[in-house]
């Protein structure tokens, strides 16, 4: 439960930035939080990695989601455009992270039989 929480904050932090960058436009200060939450996001990452999560995992989910949620959130907050063609991609993005997640799962080991 502690991986996952982790990585939620990661993917908060990365979605945080990402939008304060947006926001940074208008008002260089959004860049402070831009830096510290990439900064935090990254700290959160390698912990994921220290505590044993496949990076394949971990960066997919990871990445995915902050494709994911800044899409639609920027969309609501800046009115930024949300088409079918963004839809689908985001779709497929989700679709591709979990043949990832599953390709990392270990197949069970071949039961052997015992000579006689």
């Amino acid at each position: 439960m502690t991986k996952w929480l982790i990585l939620g904050v990661a993917i908060l932090l990365e979605v945080t930035a990402t939008l304060s960058l947006r926001g940074a436009i208008d008002n260089p200060w959004w860049a402070v939080l831009a830096v510290g939450g990439y900064a935090g996001a990254f700290v959160a990452l390698s912990l994921l990695l220290r505590l044993g999560v496949p990076i394949g995992i971990v960066y997919g989910i990871w990445a995915a989601a902050g494709v994911v949620l800044t899409a639609v959130i920027a969309s609501v907050i800046f009115g930024e455009p949300f088409t079918f063609l963004i839809g689908l991609g985001i779709a497929i993005v989700i679709a591709g992270v979990v043949l990832v997640e599953t390709g990392h799962r270990s197949p069970k080991p071949a039961r052997t039989e015992a000579s006689s």
